[in-house]
């Protein structure tokens, strides 16, 4: 088998001229690339990782061919979509993506990725603006000390807390914002886009509940009242509440998904259902994931990582229709969407990073077949 340069390489693959080795070559670099989800490859680094992944290839042609295989085989479908699309996304940085018009580039190249960004309503109706308030204290309410920290968290301590009843304060996020809290009990909460959590300045009484719109992960720290019983921790959202003593579990109960899915790492959960006047209770294990819809309760063995993969940085899809990917990009990116014409009946599955730039991620799109314009702040969909 003889060697060949990356650049040559990457040419015949946009040419549709490559050896079945030569495939070969460039799935398993990609693969070993994507670890990193680095999908920007600099000239040196690109023909480094193809150079050890040809001679891997090479080895593997020696007695034991099939280790060439079992080593493809091994590859998720996740990876190999990684693969097709990092190869794309670096052909389109050397100008030889084709089918869109400049200006359409251009439009959608200013449409980066959400950040840390939210308001906090206090108790009494003012509205901060966490993206553009200073780092430290923000209020003091009756001995609860809010402050935001240099990496962009919002933490709640008691410095000298009053006799007094708890009041609530609520945190929003808008489309193309995330935030992340730390309650009054030491809970951690991390918000996805246009979410909201309202919750009390402290908690007192028997349990401790928050109220949640849109999507969140939750890492809850145990706590006691003050006769030393345990003080459960309640998540109520639309149609369902979720009921823990200390644990780790994502809530996404957006009004427009299909469903309100309750997904557990950690711990164990209840969750009650309120369907049809038909009130239901399950516990869930770790690993499992609840789904309340317009039939009711259900529960079924997932993997937890995918649910919670929007924390760690990424869009994780799996075998999810294209609406279904659209609106996780639309809350992420604050644009709107709309679709034109019969749209591809296709299932997508991949991971994409969610530092992005919006044109990056429908180059990766497009391998599906989908074409995207845009008009203003909306994204027309069409086959």
């Amino acid at each position: 088998m003889q060697k060949i340069d990356a650049k040559s390489l990457l040419e015949k693959y946009k040419l549709g001229s490559l050896t079945p080795e030569e495939k070969n070559l460039l799935k398993v670099w990609y693969a070993k690339t994507a670890k990193d989800n680095a999908l920007i490859i600099d000239e040196f680094e690109l023909e480094k990782n193809l150079d050890e992944a040809w001679s891997n290839i090479a080895k593997a042609t020696q007695p034991k061919k099939y280790n060439r295989f079992t080593i493809w085989a091994r590859l998720s479908a996740a990876a190999i979509f990684v693969l097709v699309a990092g190869i794309w996304f670096y052909l389109y940085q050397a100008k030889s993506a084709v089918g869109k018009s400049v200006q359409t580039q251009q439009q959608i190249a200013v449409i980066k990725p959400g950040g840390n960004r939210a308001t906090l309503t206090l108790a009494n109706g003012n509205v901060i603006t966490l993206d553009d308030a200073n780092d430290g204290k923000l209020a003091d309410q009756n001995g609860i000390v809010v402050t935001k920290t240099k990496d962009g968290q919002l933490i709640y301590s008691v410095s000298n807390r009053q006799n007094v009843k708890p009041t609530f304060n609520t945190i929003s996020t808008p489309k193309g914002g995330q935030y992340q809290i730390h309650l009054p009990d030491g809970s951690k909460v991390w918000l996805n886009a246009a979410s909201s959590l309202k919750y009390p300045t402290f908690f007192s009484g028997s349990q401790r509940k928050v109220n949640l719109t849109g999507e969140a992960y939750f890492e809850v720290s145990k706590a006691n009242s003050a006769n030393g019983k345990n003080m459960p921790f309640v998540v109520a959202s639309q149609n369902q509440e979720v009921t823990v003593l200390g644990t780790h579990f994502n809530v996404n109960c957006y009004t427009d998904e299909d469903a309100s899915k309750t997904t557990l790492l950690e711990g164990a959960v209840n969750v009650t259902s309120f369907k049809k006047d038909n009130i239901k209770t399950v516990s869930l294990k770790p690993g499992q994931q609840s789904e309340v819809n317009l039939y009711g309760l259900k529960v079924a063995n997932v993997n937890a990582e995918e649910a919670i993969a929007w924390k760690n940085g990424v869009f994780l899809f799996k075998d999810a229709d294209l609406k279904t990917v659209m609106r996780q990009i639309s809350r992420w990116y604050d644009v709107d969407v709309a679709y034109e014409g019969k749209l591809p009946n296709n299932d997508f599955s991949g991971e994409i990073s969610r530092n992005l730039n919006l044109n990056q991620v429908f180059e990766i799109l497009s391998f599906y077949k989908v074409h995207f314009r845009v008009e203003g702040k909306q994204i027309i969909v069409s086959q």
